[in-house]
C-alpha cells in the first residue's frame, strides 16, 4: 500500500503521506485527505437523497435560493473537467498525472450527483425549505483544500505564469470554485417562501387531515412514516426526528399524533392483498380437487351473501380448506425469507469485528508489519462495525414490519370470519376463546417471525463458535462441549415441567377470570347483599391454585437459569482442565478467547429450545385460527331461493322448510346436548307486503327461532325459503336488546345519516322523548356497557327505535312490549308499529295477545312447527290468556296508580344517569411524564424491604465472585513463567462476535506479561492444582451465590403476586357502583388478566434480566477503568452521550407504550360488542360497516405500535453507532501505540478486547429491557 500512495504522490515508500513539507500541508495529503475525502462524502450523503418522490402539492415557483444552489452545483460539477486539461498540459512541472485526474473525477461525480439530487429535492416536498442541511455542510469541507490548493499553487509555481498560461487557467478555476461555492451559501441562506423550518416530509404537522385507502378520516394528523424518505433517513431514522421531539416535551397525548402508518402496512392495503391472495389459494385449491362450484367475491358487497374466507360454495365434506399458513407464505413469504440475507451477511460481520480486531492485536505486539497493515485493519474494523450495525438494524426494522403486516391480516381475517360464520357455527367457541384468537394466539403466531430466522442462525453460530473454539484448545473443547449438551436433556425435562404447571396454571386462571366475570357482571345484586366476602373468597381460593402453578414455574424457572448462569464457568474448567492434562501450556490469548467462546457456545444451546418452544406455541396458536377459519361460513345464496315468489305482492315465503340449531351431521353425532335437537318446520308460510302478522304461542315454542330462520341464522335443512329485497335486509328487534357502548343517539342512528325530523318522529314513536328531556345530556347520554345505566324498557324502546330508523322494508320484533307497561305498550303499537311502520312489512312475536287484535294474520306455533295459520277471532281464543274484562277491570282499578307509577318508573329509570355524568363511558387513563416514585414504592413494598435488600445484596456477591475469577485467571497467566519462542499463530486464532458474547472476559484489563509464544511444556503440577483449586472454589461461590440470587427472586415474585391482587381485588369489591356504571367491564377484566399476568410472569421476567445486566455493566465498567485509566477519554464522552440519548428516547417510548396500551383494548371491547350482537349486525347488513370500524380501531393500534417499534430502532441505531466509535477509537490507538513503540503493547490490546465486545451488548440490552420493564410499572392501566 505504501507503494501504490508513493507511486501516485511521487514520495518516498517510508513516508508516503507526509502531512507537512516546508512549513505547509503536503500536497498529496491535501488532495487526498481535504480534498477527495469531503467529496466523496458529499456524493454518498447526496446519493441518499436520490429517489425522493415529487410534491404532490402545486409545483415550484418562485424560490430563487434553490436556483441559484442548482446553478452553482452545475457550474462545480464542470469546473474539474477544465481543470484535467491544463494538468495534462503541464504535468512535469504540477507533479504526478494521477493524483490530480483522481482529485478531478471524484469531484466531478460529487458535484455531478449533488446537482442532480438538488434537482430532485427541488420537486419535492423539500423545495418548501433550504433542504437537508447535512449536504449543505458537507459542501463546505472542501473549502479548506480549495484554499490550501491555491495557496499551494501561488507559493511553487509564481516564477512559471509568464512561460505556461495553463497554470493561469488552473488559478482562475480555483477562483471559479470558490466563487461558486459562495453562490451556493448565499442560495442556501435565502429566505423561503412560504414554510420554515421544514426539513423532513414528517414536520407537515399541520396539514389538511388525509383519507386512507378505506376512505376513513384520520384526524388531526402530522404526518406519514418513512414514505418518501431518502435512504440516510431510512438507516438513521431521521424521520422519526419530529415524533422524538414531541415525546420529549410532553406533547404525545392522542393516538393521532402519532405519525400514519406507510402506504404498505396501511390496514386495508394489507387486507385487500391478503384477501386477493386467500383466493388465489382458494382458486387452486379448487382447480386441484377438481370441484365445479360458483364463485362469489370475497369481499362484501354489505350484505354478507356468499363472501367467506374459504372457497364459496364449497363444504367440508368435498374440499379441504385453505390453510392460513399457505396465505400467509403466499401474500408475505418472498419479503420475509429475503431479510435472511440480512441476518446472515449481519452474522458473517459480527464475526469480522473480533477478528480483525485480533490481527489488530498482532500489529500491536509486532514491531516489524508496516503502517499499511495497521490501516487497513482499523478501516476493516470501522467498516465491518458500522455495515454490521445498519444490517443487523434493518434486519430488526423490517422483520418489525412484516409482523405488523401478519398481524394486521390476521385479525382483520379473524374479524371478517366471525362477521360472517353461521351463529350455529360459531356456538362451538366461547366468546372468550374468539377473542383470544385475535389476541393470545395472534400474538404467539407473529412471534414466527422472530423466532424462524434464529432457527437457522442459532445453529450457523454454533458451528463457527466450535471451529474457532478448536482452533484455540483442540481437542479439549470436547470435554465442555459434552458437559453442555448433557444440560440440554436436564433442560428439557424442565422445560416440559414448566410448560405443564403452566397448562394447569392458565386453567385455573381461565376459571378465576371467568367467575371475576360473574362477579362484574352481577356486582349489582352482590352490593345489594352483600355479598363481596363471599365472592371475593370465591376468587381468592380460584387465585391459591394458580399461585400454586405459578410458585411452581418459577422455582423450576430459577434451577434452569442456575443451570445455563453456572455453565459457562464449569465448562471452562472443564476445557482448561483438559487442555493442561494434555500437556499443553495455557496463555493469555487461549483464556480469554476461549472463555469469550464459551460465552458464545452457551447462547446458541441457551436460546434454542426457547426458539423451538416459541415455534411450537405460535403453531399451536396458527391450529386454533385454523380451526375457527374452517367453521362454515353463512351462504345466504344457497340459504335463500333465487327464484321469484308465487305472487308479486308477496314479502316473504317459505316452503316444506326445515331449519335446525345443528347440522345433521352434527345431529347425528349427538353434538351440543345442551341446545336440544329443537327443530323448526314450516310447512307453508307466505306474508304479504304491508302485513303484520303476530306469532303466538307457549314459551319454547319456536316463536325467537322462526325470526331466526328467517334471518339466515339457522341451518336450512330444506325447504324453500324467499325474502323480498333480501340485500337490504330487515328491521330488527331482538329479545334480549342489544345496545352499544356509545350515546343514545349514536345506538339509534346505526350509522345512518341523521335526519332531524325523521328522528324526531322515531323518538314519538316509540315512547322516548319523556325519557331523554330526564337524561343529563338527552340523547347525548352515553349509555353503560350492554345498556347497564337503562332499564329493561328503555333498552327495548332505543333497540326498537334503532330499528325503525333504518327504513327496512320487513321488521323482525321479537316481543318488544314484554319490557314495558300496559301503557307504554300501547303506545308502541299504536304509534310504531300501527303507525310510522303502518307501510311496512312486520312479524311480531309477543305474549301481548290483548295488541294482536289489530294483525292481519297469526301464527300459532307448537313444539317447533306452525300449529295454524288465521285470523286473530280465529286464533287468540285457542290461546291460553287473561280474559279481556279481567284486563279491562284490572286498567280501570289500576289506573290512576299506574299514571303514578310510570312517573315513578321514569324516575327510576334514569335514577342512574342522573348520577351519572353525560359521558358515562371515561376515557381510560394514561398517566404523563416519567413512572411516579410511589409506583416503585408500591412495588418495592409488595416484594417486601428486607428480601428486595436480600435479592439485590446476592446480585452483588454473584457479580463480585464473577470478577474475581476473571481476575483470579489473569493472576494465574501473569504467573506463567516466560518464554522466547513466537507463536504467531496462537494471536492470529479468530476470535467470538461482539455482539454473542454473554461470558465477562474483563480480566483481559489486568497486567499480563508480554506473551510472544505459546510453547508446549510440562506445567508444575503442584502450581496448577493450586490454581485450579482456587478457580475452582471462586466458582464454586459464585455457582452459591447464582442459586441463591435465583430462588430469592422467584419467591419475591411470589410474594408480590399474591398482594398486588389482594389489593386489587380489595379496591375493586369496596367501589361504588358509579364506578362499575362508568368503566367497561373489559377494562376491569384487562386489570385481572393481562395487567395482572405483567405482574406475574412479565415483569419479572424483565426485572431480572435488567437487574442482572445493570450489575453486569456495573462491574465490567470498574474492572476496565482499573485496569486501564485511560480509557476514560473515550467512555466518559460516550457515557455523557448514552444518558443524553436514553434521556431523550425514554420520554417519548413511554408514551409510545401507554398509547399503544390505550389503543388496544378498543379493539378487543369493539369485537366481544360485535359477537354479542351479531345477529342485529348481520340483519341490518352492517357488516361493512363494523369492518370498516375494526380497520380504524386497528390502524390506530398498529400506528402506536409502529411508533414504538420505530423509537426503539432509533434507540438502536444510535447506540450501536456508539460501539462503531469505540472500535474506531480502539483501532487508532493501536496505530499510535505501534508508531510510538510504548512499552508491553499487548496491554492496552487485551484491555480493550473486553470493552468492545461486552460494553455494546450490555448497554444496549439494558437500555432494551429499561423501556420495556417499566411501562409495566405505571399506575395509568
Amino acid at each position: 500500500m505504501e507503494n501504490i500512495v508513493s507511486d501516485l504522490c511521487g514520495t518516498s515508500p517510508e513516508d508516503p503521506l507526509p502531512v507537512w513539507i516546508h512549513g505547509n500541508v503536503g500536497h498529496c495529503f491535501n488532495q487526498l485527505t481535504l480534498n477527495a475525502v469531503p467529496h466523496v462524502m458529499l456524493a454518498l450523503v447526496s446519493a441518499c437523497y436520490v429517489g425522493t418522490p415529487r410534491s404532490p402539492g402545486p409545483g415550484a415557483h418562485h424560490r430563487p435560493g434553490w436556483k441559484c444552489r442548482i446553478a452553482a452545483s452545475f457550474i462545480l460539477a464542470g469546473l474539474p473537467i477544465l481543470d484535467i486539461i491544463p494538468a495534462v498540459m503541464s504535468q512535469q512541472q504540477l507533479g504526478p498525472l494521477y493524483l490530480e485526474v483522481l482529485a478531478s473525477g471524484i469531484a466531478l461525480l460529487a458535484w455531478l450527483t449533488h446537482s442532480l439530487t438538488l434537482l430532485m429535492l427541488y420537486r419535492s416536498v423539500y423545495g418548501f425549505s433550504r433542504g437537508p442541511a447535512a449536504m449543505a455542510l458537507l459542501t463546505l469541507l472542501p473549502i479548506p483544500g480549495f484554499v490550501i490548493t491555491l495557496v499551494w499553487h501561488c507559493q511553487h509555481e509564481m516564477v512559471w505564469f509568464h512561460d505556461h498560461p495553463a497554470l493561469i487557467f488552473r488559478l482562475s478555476i480555483l477562483f471559479l470554485q470558490l466563487a461558486s461555492l459562495l453562490i451556493y451559501m448565499i442560495g442556501y441562506i435565502t429566505p423561503v417562501a412560504s414554510r420554515q423550518e421544514f426539513c423532513s416530509i414528517n414536520d407537515l404537522w399541520q396539514h389538511d387531515p388525509p383519507f386512507s385507502e378505506s376512505g376513513i378520516l384520520a384526524p388531526d394528523w402530522q404526518g406519514v412514516a418513512e414514505d418518501g424518505e431518502s435512504w440516510l433517513s431510512r438507516f438513521f431514522y431521521t424521520w422519526t426526528n419530529p415524533l422524538m421531539q414531541r415525546g420529549y416535551q410532553w406533547k404525545l397525548n392522542r393516538p393521532q399524533d402519532v405519525y400514519l402508518l406507510p402506504r404498505r402496512l396501511q390496514a386495508a392495503r394489507v387486507r385487500d392483498h391478503f384477501y386477493s391472495c386467500w383466493q388465489e389459494k382458494a382458486a387452486l385449491r379448487q382447480e386441484e380437487e377438481e370441484i365445479v362450484s360458483p364463485s362469489s367475491p370475497m369481499v362484501s358487497k354489505g350484505d354478507g351473501r356468499g363472501d367467506s374466507l374459504h372457497a364459496p360454495g364449497s363444504s367440508h365434506s368435498t374440499q379441504k380448506a385453505v390453510r392460513l399458513l399457505s396465505v400467509l407464505h403466499a401474500a408475505f413469504g418472498l419479503r420475509y425469507y429475503s431479510l435472511g440475507l440480512l441476518k446472515l451477511a449481519g452474522s458473517l460481520l459480527g464475526f469480522s469485528g473480533p477478528l480483525l480486531l485480533n490481527l489488530l492485536v498482532n500489529f500491536m505486539e509486532s514491531r516489524q508489519e508496516p503502517l499499511s497493515h495497521g490501516v487497513l485493519y482499523a478501516v476493516g474494523l470501522f467498516v465491518g462495525s458500522f455495515l454490521g450495525a445498519l444490517l443487523r438494524n434493518q434486519f430488526s426494522y423490517e422483520v418489525n414490519k412484516v409482523m405488523l403486516m401478519v398481524r394486521t391480516a390476521v385479525i382483520s381475517a379473524i374479524y371478517r370470519k366471525a362477521l360472517r360464520v353461521s351463529s350455529t357455527s360459531l356456538a362451538r367457541f366461547t366468546m372468550g376463546e374468539i377473542v383470544n384468537f385475535m389476541s393470545t394466539d395472534t400474538d404467539r403466531l407473529i412471534n414466527f417471525c422472530i423466532s424462524f430466522h434464529e432457527v437457522w442462525s442459532l445453529p450457523f453460530q454454533f458451528a463457527i463458535t466450535l471451529y474457532l473454539l478448536y482452533q484455540q484448545v483442540g481437542v479439549a473443547f470436547l470435554g465442555g462441549l459434552a458437559l453442555a449438551l448433557l444440560l440440554v436433556p436436564i433442560n428439557k425435562v424442565i422445560a416440559n415441567r414448566i410448560m405443564e404447571n403452566n397448562k394447569e396454571m392458565l386453567m385455573h386462571k381461565d376459571t378465576r377470570v371467568k367467575l371475576m366475570t360473574e362477579f362484574l357482571c352481577g356486582m349489582r345484586v352482590i352490593k345489594f347483599y352483600t355479598w363481596e366476602r363471599h365472592f371475593g373468597a370465591r376468587v381468592n381460593f380460584c387465585r391459591a391454585k394458580e399461585l400454586q402453578k405459578l410458585r411452581a414455574i418459577k422455582y423450576l424457572d430459577a434451577v434452569c437459569v442456575y443451570l445455563w448462569a453456572a455453565l459457562p464457568v464449569v465448562v471452562s474448567i472443564v476445557i482448561f482442565i483438559t487442555y493442561v492434562l494434555l500437556g499443553h501450556q495455557l496463555t493469555a490469548t487461549k483464556v480469554f478467547t476461549a472463555l469469550a467462546l464459551v460465552g458464545m457456545l452457551i447462547l446458541p444451546l441457551n436460546n434454542f429450545p426457547w426458539v423451538l418452544n416459541g415455534i411450537l406455541e405460535a403453531k399451536v396458536s396458527l391450529d386454533r385460527i385454523q380451526r375457527f377459519l374452517e367453521l362454515s361460513d353463512q351462504d345466504l345464496e344457497a340459504y335463500y331461493s333465487l327464484d321469484g315468489p308465487s305472487s308479486p305482492s308477496s314479502a316473504l315465503e317459505m316452503q316444506d322448510s326445515t331449519f335446525s340449531w345443528l347440522s345433521a351431521r352434527e345431529e347425528r353425532a349427538g353434538q351440543h346436548p345442551s341446545r336440544g335437537t329443537l327443530q323448526l318446520f314450516v310447512q307453508d308460510l307466505a306474508v304479504r307486503k304491508g302485513e303484520l302478522v303476530g306469532v303466538v304461542g307457549k314459551v319454547g315454542c319456536g316463536k325467537s327461532s322462526l325470526l331466526a330462520a328467517i334471518t339466515g341464522e339457522l341451518i336450512k335443512l330444506g325447504g324453500h325459503v324467499y325474502v323480498w329485497n333480501l340485500e337490504q335486509g330487515f328491521g330488527l328487534a331482538t329479545q334480549e336488546p342489544w345496545i352499544q357502548f356509545c350515546t343514545v343517539r349514536e345506538n339509534i342512528l346505526f350509522g345512518k345519516e341523521y335526519n332531524a325530523r325523521h328522528y324526531q318522529e322515531v323518538l314519538e314513536a316509540c315512547a322516548l322523548s319523556d325519557d331523554l328531556n330526564i337524561l343529563p345530556a338527552g340523547d347525548q347520554t352515553e349509555v353503560g356497557e350492554n345498556g347497564v345505566t337503562l332499564s329493561g324498557g328503555q333498552k327495548a324502546r332505543i333497540a326498537l327505535a334503532r330499528a325503525v330508523y333504518q327504513g327496512k322494508e320487513i321488521y323482525l320484533l321479537d316481543d318488544p312490549l314484554a319490557a314495558v307497561d300496559a301503557d307504554v305498550a300501547n303506545h308502541l303499537m299504536q304509534k310504531c308499529i300501527l303507525g310510522i311502520l303502518k307501510h311496512k312489512t312486520r312479524i311480531l312475536c309477543t305474549h301481548r295477545t290483548e295488541f294482536l287484535e289489530k294483525a292481519d294474520t297469526l301464527l300459532l306455533m307448537e313444539h317447533g312447527r306452525i300449529a295454524k295459520i288465521g285470523t286473530p277471532s280465529e286464533i287468540l281464543p285457542l290461546v291460553e290468556a287473561i280474559p279481556k274484562l279481567q284486563q279491562k277491570d284490572k286498567r280501570k282499578q289500576d289506573k290512576a296508580p299506574t299514571q303514578h307509577g310510570q312517573q315513578d318508573d321514569l324516575e327510576a329509570e334514569v335514577e342512574e344517569p342522573d348520577q351519572a355524568t353525560c359521558l358515562l363511558q371515561r376515557e381510560e387513563e394514561k398517566k404523563e411524564g416519567a413512572v411516579a416514585f410511589q409506583v416503585y414504592r408500591a412495588y418495592w413494598l409488595a416484594v417486601g424491604s428486607c428480601l428486595a435488600l436480600s435479592i439485590l445484596f446476592s446480585l452483588f456477591l454473584m457479580q463480585a465472585s464473577r470478577n474475581v475469577s476473571d481476575w483470579w485467571l489473569s493472576h494465574w497467566i501473569s504467573n506463567l513463567p516466560p518464554t522466547a519462542n513466537t507463536s504467531m499463530r496462537v494471536l492470529s486464532a479468530p476470535l467470538p462476535s461482539p455482539q454473542l458474547l454473554h461470558f465477562s472476559a474483563v480480566g483481559l484489563v489486568f497486567p499480563v506479561p508480554m506473551l510472544d509464544a505459546a510453547p508446549v511444556l510440562h506445567n508444575n503440577t503442584l502450581n496448577v492444582n493450586f490454581y485450579l483449586s482456587v478457580y475452582g472454589g471462586i466458582a464454586g461461590a459464585n455457582s452459591l451465590f447464582t442459586i441463591l440470587r435465583a430462588f430469592l427472586f422467584a419467591y419475591g415474585t411470589i410474594r408480590t403476586a399474591t398482594i398486588i391482587h389482594s389489593r386489587l381485588l380489595q379496591r375493586v369489591t369496596k367501589a361504588t357502583m358509579t364506578f362499575f356504571d362508568t368503566t367497561p367491564t373489559g377494562r376491569i377484566l384487562n386489570r385481572f388478566s393481562s395487567d395482572l399476568y405483567c405482574i406475574d410472569d412479565s415483569l419479572p421476567f424483565i426485572l431480572n434480566i435488567f437487574l442482572a445486566n445493570v450489575y453486569g455493566l456495573l462491574g465490567m465498567l470498574v474492572m476496565i477503568t482499573y485496569g486501564l485509566p485511560w480509557i476514560g477519554l473515550v467512555l466518559l464522552p460516550l457515557t455523557a452521550l448514552y444518558f443524553s440519548i436514553q434521556r431523550y428516547y425514554r420520554r417519548t417510548s413511554r408514551e409510545l407504550k401507554r398509547l399503544y396500551s390505550l389503543t388496544l383494548s378498543p379493539i378487543y371491547t369493539h369485537f366481544s360488542e360485535t359477537l354479542t350482537g351479531l345477529s342485529t349486525i348481520r340483519a341490518m347488513r352492517a357488516t361493512d360497516r363494523f369492518e370498516a370500524e375494526n380497520q380504524l380501531r386497528l390502524e390506530q393500534n398498529q400506528r402506536c405500535f409502529f411508533a414504538s417499534n420505530t423509537a426503539m430502532q432509533w434507540l438502536d441505531i444510535r447506540l450501536q453507532m456508539i460501539g462503531v466509535v469505540v472500535v474506531t477509537a480502539i483501532a487508532v490507538i493501536a496505530i499510535i501505540e505501534h508508531q510510538r513503540h510504548l512499552e508491553n503493547p499487548g496491554l492496552p490490546g487485551f484491555g480493550f478486547f473486553p470493552s468492545v465486545c461486552l460494553l455494546h451488548p450490555i448497554v444496549l440490552c439494558h437500555q432494551r429491557i429499561w423501556t420495556e420493564c417499566f411501562p409495566h410499572l405505571h399506575p395509568g392501566r
